[in-house]
Order: structure tokens, then sequence, then C-alpha cells
């Protein structure tokens, strides 16, 4: 064999690293021919060049080895890779466009199914769809064929000479770093690295601070600044959250995109607001750990922390001071872990997609059969109808769907009239920025027009008098473009009530984080409250200045594991560049002069993250809360982790039920367990669970399992028909009638449930009632052996 390298030998690579750059920039230039720009698609050559010879740099050692093997194996192979690799790069531009940001750690903060879910979405799934990813390939593989035809014409050495010195060029052009001109690949696997490397230097040696629970202040340090705006009563307050999906302050008051949120608009002057007020996070993860608990983030947002660090919120405070709290949602509740962060500060109800059922209109599914759950409208009629005329106050916390991909809803076209209507008295340039999104501003007319029509309904309410009302935006919407990185935190904070005795518009700087602090505190100095000796909050309080001030640090999560923003009094810290907030809430690049000092803050901050989430530091004193976790020994996670190995939750719930099936069912029990602490809402798993249990005669334990899926998914029939066995089993008939008929008013309309029905009936010498019963299912299925047996037994 000769090892002996000869370049020419090896100019078949050349070609196809050559290819595979000349698609990263052909690519690049489709990315922004809308907006193209000259300076823009230089930085993004220089980075594609550059992308693409560091590629070809670290698989030219795997090129060569496989060609020593067989002398064609490496090539081959080499060629296979690349084509997977602009595959990747389409999917990542992709992405950029419909999210106006690069995919990068986040990555890592999302479970398969989270991110198909999100993914899936977006996306109208045809043939189209997938002809960019048949054509790229061929595409790629004619590049290689025309270099070899054509390759002796060229100098390939000083072709290459010229890669290299161009692509050089990224080393020593700063612009071209920017995450807008990167390369798609490049910034994943940096930015994925970055991650990694920030987590490492935060938790470095052991940290330690000046107190064990650096959090913790004496409550009497929380400054009640809302007081002054309110008629207090005796009665303690109504407390009701609207989180608005996408609803960022470029789509309020005066922002850029305006207009489309009249009735908002309305409340500026009938509210105390912020205008200058920013989420603590770019997604929706942020929201409720952060409105909620003014809590850290963790690595990727604090639901993802498992087991969930003690600590208290607004809700466990508020429950412990005698209100119930509720939860409303279109979507399902246990994505982003949701459900799991409520249930552990003790919310009361959970109505999410499984608990809307029948009269309820769900959000029409794209072509891959994606729903996202029930529109804004639906909630607000669902939320109105769980509401009870009771003296017990309440925390009702709403979240909406309907302002986000794919932009669907009901009564569309009359909406998207109406903005067609609003466009054409703009000005042409107006016209041109918004035409591109008129289904965008037809979903903020409809998700306005939901909350006034909601907030119009509560008004007839007895207790609309003594209720506090508190809207904001999760975060701004994502598909529109964006004018800087700290537009996507910006958000509208409304906080309206008949109780208010004046408004007032505030320009100070504050954050959902400071939005419990400020409530616990009013509350708590107002009201006759358990008293609270100290706090745990992140923030201080709303600032209720009405000049342009910030006095606060505010940390940013611009996604799951990327804390990569951050505010500093009046400075705002993103991707390494310092900018300067003005009165208008518009960025400006400013010198050095504070970046050592906002540095300093920023790292303080990772490390403070860090001790409090990973160490459980939040917190000794707990309110009285449900823990929905489940417990393991080291013998049993290392069984799981076993298992489990390289399985998503669908896939172990599969294993699960094989082994229930083979009779392992202690360790199908276990798999049971290790989703449900993720996943509390599966109904599959734990009607599985329940069924284990059962099979073992543990009749108490299978009713209590199978009875929770009921309550947490009324319309999901198959736990009926498990819990109607149970009854069978354990001689308890009247409770087995009661629950076929809590199934059939469910409309959970299963024959093997009337069947079942019919049985129970029977048993209990019902027999009138067990022959209507099985008489109606005969009409239907008149061809049916059971039932025809059952019936004449009944004689």
């Amino acid at each position: 064999m000769n090892l002996k390298f000869n370049y020419k030998n090896n100019l078949e690579y050349l070609y196809a690293t050559i290819s595979l750059i000349v698609l990263f920039c052909l690519l690049s230039l489709i990315e922004i021919f809308k907006n193209f720009g000259i300076q823009l698609f230089a930085f993004k050559l220089v980075n594609d060049v550059f992308t693409g010879l560091v590629i070809g740099l670290i698989f030219f050692p795997i090129y060569l080895f496989l060609k020593l093997v067989k002398s064609s194996l490496g090539i081959i192979v080499i060629r296979i890779l690349f084509s997977i690799i602009v595959l990747m790069q389409l999917g990542l531009i992709g992405y950029s466009l419909t999210t106006h940001i690069n995919l990068g750690a986040d990555l890592l903060g999302y479970s398969l199914s989270d991110m198909y879910t999100t993914v899936t979405a977006s996306l109208s799934i045809s043939f189209i769809t997938f002809l960019p990813f048949i054509i790229l390939p061929l595409f790629y593989f004619g590049l290689i064929k025309l270099f070899h035809s054509f390759g002796h014409k060229l100098n390939s050495k000083i072709l290459l000479l010229i890669l290299l010195v161009f692509g050089s060029l990224n080393l020593i052009i700063a612009g071209s770093s920017k995450p807008t001109a990167q390369n798609k690949i490049n910034f994943l696997l940096s930015d994925i690295i970055r991650a990694k490397n920030e987590k490492a230097l935060a938790s470095q040696g052991n940290i330690t601070f000046k107190k064990e629970y650096p959090l913790e202040e004496a409550s009497e340090n929380s400054k009640d600044v809302l007081a002054p705006f309110f008629d207090v009563k005796n009665e303690k307050p109504n407390i009701v959250f609207i989180i608005v999906e996408g609803l960022g302050r470029d789509f309020t008051d005066n922002g850029e995109y305006s207009g489309f949120t009249p009735y908002l608009d309305s409340l500026t002057k009938k509210s105390l607001y912020w205008k200058n007020f920013v989420s603590n996070a770019g997604r929706t993860f942020g929201a409720l750990p952060s409105l909620m608990g003014s809590l850290p983030f963790g690595e990727n947002g604090f639901m993802e922390i498992n087991p969930i660090p003690k600590h208290n919120s607004l809700i466990s405070i508020l429950k412990s001071n005698g209100y119930a709290a509720n939860y409303y949602c279109g979507d399902e509740s246990s994505f982003d872990r949701k459900s799991n962060f409520l249930e552990y500060n003790g919310i009361d109800k959970i109505i999410d997609i499984n608990k809307f059922g029948p009269g309820y209109v769900m959000t029409k599914a794209n072509s891959g059969g994606f729903s996202w759950g029930y529109p804004d409208a639906e909630i607000y009629r669902k939320t109105l109808s769980e509401l009870k005329d009771t003296k017990q106050p309440r925390l009702d916390i709403i979240m909406t769907l309907t302002n986000h991909e794919p932009f669907d809803f009901p009564s569309k076209k009359e909406y998207l009239t109406k903005v067609e209507q609003m466009i054409n008295t703009k000005s042409t340039s107006e016209k041109d920025k918004l035409k591109d999104y008129k289904d965008i501003f037809a979903c903020l007319l409809y998700t306005d027009n939901s909350i006034q029509n909601f907030m119009e309904a509560y008004s007839k309410r007895a207790d609309y008098n003594n209720t506090i009302f508190i809207i904001t935006g999760d975060h701004r919407l994502i598909p529109v473009p964006q004018k800087d990185n700290l537009s996507r935190f910006h958000v509208p904070l409304y906080i309206y009530s008949p109780m208010l005795k004046k408004t007032a518009i505030f320009k100070s700087i504050s954050a959902h984080s400071d939005v419990t602090p400020s409530l616990v505190s009013f509350l708590t100095n107002n009201y006759k409250f358990n008293k609270i000796e100290k706090t745990t909050w992140l923030a201080k309080g709303l600032d209720t200045a009405r000049t342009f001030r910030n006095v606060n640090t505010i940390p940013l999560m611009r996604y799951k594991g990327s804390i990569n923003d951050y505010i500093y009094k009046e400075y705002f810290y993103s991707d390494g560049n310092m900018f300067k907030i003005d009165e208008n809430f518009n960025v400006n690049e400013t010198g050095d002069d504070m970046r050592e000092t906002v540095n300093s803050s920023f790292n303080d901050f990772k490390r403070l993250n860090s001790y409090l989430t990973t160490k459980d530091k939040i917190t000794n004193i707990t309110s009285s809360f449900k823990k929905p976790v489940y417990d393991f020994t080291n013998e049993e996670r290392s069984t799981i982790k076993k298992l489990t190995k390289g399985l998503d939750r669908d896939q172990i719930f599969f294993l699960a039920r094989d082994l229930a099936f083979k009779k392992e069912r202690k360790t199908a029990q276990l798999l049971c367990n290790y989703i449900l602490n993720d996943l509390p809402n599966y109904g599959d798993v734990r009607t599985l669970k329940g069924r284990v249990l059962a099979w073992d005669g543990d009749y108490k334990n299978a009713e209590k399992e199978l009875l929770e899926v009921i309550d947490r998914t009324p319309f999901y029939g198959d736990s009926y028909l498990a819990i109607m066995d149970v009854y069978w089993w354990s001689g308890q008939n009247k409770k087995g009638v009661a629950i076929g008929k809590k199934a059939l008013g469910n409309q959970i309309n299963n024959p093997e449930l009337g069947y079942k029905l019919a049985q129970a009936y029977k048993r209990m010498n019902n027999n009138s009632a067990s022959k209507k019963t099985i008489d109606s299912l005969l009409v239907l299925y008149p061809e049916n052996k059971e039932y025809s047996t059952l019936k004449k037994s009944l004689k």
C-alpha cells in the first residue's frame, strides 16, 4: 500500500469542499435576497468560506483514513457527509427566517418531542416542503461533477490559496462575527460550545456567598409601591393574570407595528402602565417562573430543573392565605413542564387542552395534522364557565395561545379584511413594512378583541369590583423582524382594576421578575395575610418612577441555554456588545467605558444563578405545596438510565407496556413514574400504571391513579375502561356504574364502555338498565356476539 501523500490524488476532496462552500454562499444569497445588502452579504461570504474551510480541515483526516481502507470509500463518505451538512444549513436557515434568530444552544434545552411540536406547528407539510431537500443534494453532486469536468482548467493551488486568504478575513473582520452574518452551522456549534464553557465557568470551584441563601431579605425591605394607587377594601382581592402570547411592546401603544390592539391601547390611560417593561425570557418557558416567583433561570429555564429547587411563589403564598389558584390555557400544560411548576406550588386546578370537551372549537390543524389547541376566545369562554360565585378569593392565571405560528383562528377572513382596510390607510412606506405580516396583524386584532370580550363579560360578575387584572406579554412576537435584540424582551405591563383610585404611565424600566415582589408586598401590607418573615425574590419590585431610569440589574434568557443578554442600569449587554438604552427604549452601540463593570455584574449573576439552582439554595422555608414528583433510589436511577438510554418518552412508554405484559411489573411501574415526573398529564402512561397496580391486586392505588387520569384528562376514554375493570374486580359495582355514566356524560363514544356499563348494571341486579344499555349498542352493532349473549342472559 502506497501511503505517500499526493496532492493531485486528493483534488476530489478539494472539489467536494469547494462545492460545499459554493452552496453555503448560494444559500446565504437566497436567505438575504429580500433584504439584500452588500456589506451583509460580504460578511456572510467571509463566514461561509471560513466555515467551509474549517469543515474541510476537520474531515480531511477521516477522508485519508477511509481512503487507505478502500480507495473509493473516503470520497463517497465525505460527499454523503457534506450533503448532510448542506441540508443542515438549509434547515437552520429556514429556522432563522421563521424566528429571526439563529438556532444555537437552545437546541440543548428542548426534548425531541418538544422540538417536534414546535417545528410542526410552524410548518404546512407538502411535497414542496421536502423539494429543496431533494434538489440541494442533487445540485451539490452536480457541482462536484462540474469541477471534475473543468477543474483541469483551474489552477487548484491558487484557488485554494484564494479561499484560505478570503476565509481568514473572518478572524480580522469584527462585523462578520455578528449573529446575522454568521454561517448557521458555525453559529450553532460555537453557541453550544459557548454555553458549555459558561456553564463550566459559572459552576467551577466551590462557589460561596456571604449568606447560604443569598436571596433572603427581611420582608420589611420590600417596599409597597402599589398601595398609593388603590382604594383598599376589607375583602382580599381576586388577582387575574392574562399572559398574552407574543404581545410585544412593538405592537401596542405607539410601537413600530402599532394599531392592531385598540382595546389594550385604550387601557394605557386607565391602568398602571409600564411602557419600558421587559420579559425575563425570549420564549414562553420563562414567563411563569419570572412572573409568579421572581426566580432564577437555571441552565435551561427554571421549569426544566428536575427536581425543582425549593422556592416560594405568588401561587404558594396566596394559597397559604386562603386563595383558590387556577391555571387556564388552550394547549398541553405539560409542554415546557409548566404543569410540574404549577403543581409544585399547589395550584388547585389546571384547565388545558385535555379539559375543554364538547362545545369548544379547537384551532384548525395544519397539513401535518398538528394543532396547538384552543384559540384565545375559547380559552376565555372556558375560564368564565369555570369561575364560581364564592366568597373565596382567587388567583386566576390565563395563558393565551393564538398569537403564535401558524397564526390561525376562527373568523380569520373577517379579521384579514379589517387588516387590509387598516393598512390601506397607511403611507406607502408603512404599507411596504406591514404587507408581509397580514396574518399576524389579523391575529393581533383577534387576540385584542378576545381580551376585550373577556373583560366585558367579567365586568358583569359580582366580584369584578374587587378584582385586579395584570396583563402582559410572555415575550415579543418572533416572526416579525425586530429592530434590535432588546425588542425581543420588550413587552407592555398593564395593572387594571376598578379598585384603582388613580392611574399612571411609568417610563422606568421593570421586568416580569418585579411583579410578584410588588404584589406580595401590597397584599401582605394591606390585607389580613400571614406574616412573611423573609422573601427570596431575584428582583426588588416594580419601579413607579414617571421619568426614564433603571435602578435594577435584569438578566435575560433569550432562549433555553442562553443567558446572553443583560440590562445594567441604562446599559444593555448583548452577544458581547455594549449598548446604551435611551428613553424611547432604543439602543445605540456605545464605547467600552462600562464594559468591565457590566461584565463583572453579569458574571456575578451567572455564578449566583448556578449556585441557587444546582445547590438548591433559593430558600429553606416553603409554603405547603403538592409535590408531583417521584423520588428514586440510586439503584432505581441506575435501572432507569440503563433502560431508557437513547429513548424518547413515547418509546419508554412502549417499553414499560411490554415489560408489564411480560409480568415485569415493578420495572414497568418504575418507568411509568419516570415519565410522569416530566409529563404528569400523559394519560396512557398513568393508565398503564393503574392497570399494573390492578393486575397486582392493589385496587386502592389503582383507583387513585386512574381517577387522577380522569381528573387530568376527562375526555380520554381508556382510563374509564380501566377503572371500570378495577371496580368489577374489586366488587365496587356502584362506583362502576357512576364512572360509566360520567364517561357517557363526557361523550366518550366507545362501545366497550357501554358494554362494561351494562355488565355493571347486571352485577347489581338492575337488569332493566342493563337491557336498555345493551339494546342501544345492538342498534349500532347488531352482529356483535358478546352483546347478544349478554342480552340473552338478562331474560
